[in-house]
């Protein structure tokens, strides 16, 4: 198996976790509203709109980096593709 083989392998499954936690954070968000008007005997719902944004926040430092590497991982990937390609022709 090649080393680009490899790469486009990792590349796959980075994505592929990177897609699934962007699936799982617009679910999350859907669920949060914008602005909560509550009385005293509502407050239940302030503390989920709570826990969905401590959910999101934990998110999103995962979703930024694992997008990071996929954009940096496929660069690579083609780089590498592209002076193979032109060693060949040489």
């Amino acid at each position: 198996m090649s080393p680009l083989v490899g790469m486009m392998i990792v590349w796959g499954v980075l994505t592929a976790v990177l897609i699934i936690l962007l699936i799982y954070r617009s679910t999350l968000t859907m669920q949060e509203d914008d602005q909560l008007y509550l009385s005293d005997s509502e407050s239940h719902m302030q503390k989920e709109q709570t826990e969905i944004l401590t959910k999101v926040n934990k998110l999103n430092p995962f979703v930024r980096w694992l997008g990071a590497a996929s954009g940096v991982l496929i660069l690579v990937i083609a780089g590498i593709f592209i002076y193979q390609q032109m060693t060949v022709m040489q």
